[in-house]
């Protein structure tokens, strides 16, 4: 059976959603469910836990073994580095956003992350010196905002495009949080799908 785009018009909103969602059931499928990838992603998660309890140690060693005052060689180097990196990812998120490219998404949060850290250690490192009123000032009404703008921009994103795949894969509603959505499908396969009329030519 075939449709023209005359046929596809001419179907109720609801139909059409009926189409789209056994067209989506057919080619969606969650790549991490193949064995091959099942195993990279039980990696992946133990490296993750792993690296978390090593961290809590290491992070009570440096608390207790670190001096208060320390000398560091290369200052100019390190802020200059640092800097540079956030002018590459400035610009390559700006040249992302006009391209209209996904890779925005990650460019504004590695973007924010870097802004994050360069008001942290602006203010820490200023800390009882006579440019800690001025590390403030700009953490507060210059980088911290802009960071929580990436951040924001980007959430906006991701959200828009899980709804236009929710609408586009014909399930109706209110799509579920990003923290309920799995990477690659948009329900649980055990949740099953949105019942809805079956899809068929109207007479």
């Amino acid at each position: 059976m075939e449709w023209s785009r005359d046929d596809l018009r001419r179907m109720e909103p609801s139909e059409r959603a009926a189409l789209m969602r056994a067209l989506a059931e057919l080619a969606e499928e969650d790549p991490l469910d193949d064995p091959g990838h099942r195993k990279g992603r039980r990696l992946f998660i133990a490296l993750t836990i792993g690296s978390c309890v090593w961290l809590v140690p290491w992070i009570v060693y440096l608390a207790l073994t670190l001096p208060a005052n320390y000398t560091a060689d290369q200052w100019s180097a390190t802020w200059t580095g640092f800097d540079i990196a956030l002018l590459a990812a400035l610009a390559g998120t700006a040249l992302a956003i006009l391209g209209k490219r996904q890779v925005a998404i990650v460019g504004m949060l590695v973007t924010s992350t870097l802004l994050v850290c360069d008001a942290w250690f602006d203010v820490m490192l200023s800390w009882g010196s006579d440019e800690f009123p001025l590390s403030v000032v700009t953490a507060l009404v210059g980088e911290l905002p802009l960071a929580g703008l990436f951040f924001y921009a980007a959430r906006q994103l991701i959200r828009l495009t899980v709804h236009l795949a929710w609408i586009r894969s014909g399930l109706t509603g209110v799509e579920p949080r990003l923290t309920r959505i799995r990477l690659f499908t948009l329900i649980e396969p055990r949740q099953g799908r949105p019942s809805g009329p079956a899809p068929g030519r109207r007479p």
